[in-house]
């Protein structure tokens, strides 16, 4: 008999540990919504953040392509004085410069948000373009002071 009321507690006292450590489908369900809630708030919060750099990318850029523009206008100001050989020579190569500085500019303009990854490559391109072509535009206005 006392054999039975043990066995009859120890399996009560497991039977309670084991229910009271289950969580009910209620919870499971409300703990799984507050988890999707976060990852929600996650994500828009990097959203946001994705298209505060983007914009901001882009502001920089443009700011550059407009300084690109301004020194191609100012070297075609110095080369009026040029005789006409070597200034046909120079407004070939500004020509060029004219139309690279044109198409980064309506580059990034035609972008289209196409996700983070694509944004990271698209940069990094649109970073060396635009080095190239600042430094193709630096080079020219060097030789023209020698």
């Amino acid at each position: 008999m006392k054999k039975t009321i043990i066995k009859a507690i120890a399996i009560g006292f497991v039977s309670i540990s084991i229910l009271g450590a289950c969580n009910s489908p209620s919870k499971k369900v409300e703990n799984a919504q507050t988890n999707v809630n976060e990852a929600n708030k996650e994500l828009d919060e990097a959203n946001v953040a994705y298209l505060v750099e983007v914009d901001t990318y882009r502001k920089e850029a443009i700011e550059k392509i407009n300084a690109n523009n301004k020194s191609i206008t100012e070297f075609n100001q110095r080369i009026a004085k040029e005789k006409s050989a070597a200034k046909a020579d120079y407004q070939k190569k500004i020509a060029d410069l004219e139309t690279k500085n044109t198409d980064l500019e309506k580059k990034l303009t035609d972008y289209k948000d196409d996700g983070k990854e694509n944004w990271e490559k698209f940069k990094t391109e649109f970073n060396q373009q635009m080095t190239d072509l600042g430094e193709a535009i630096k080079g020219l206005t060097i030789k023209d002071k020698k």
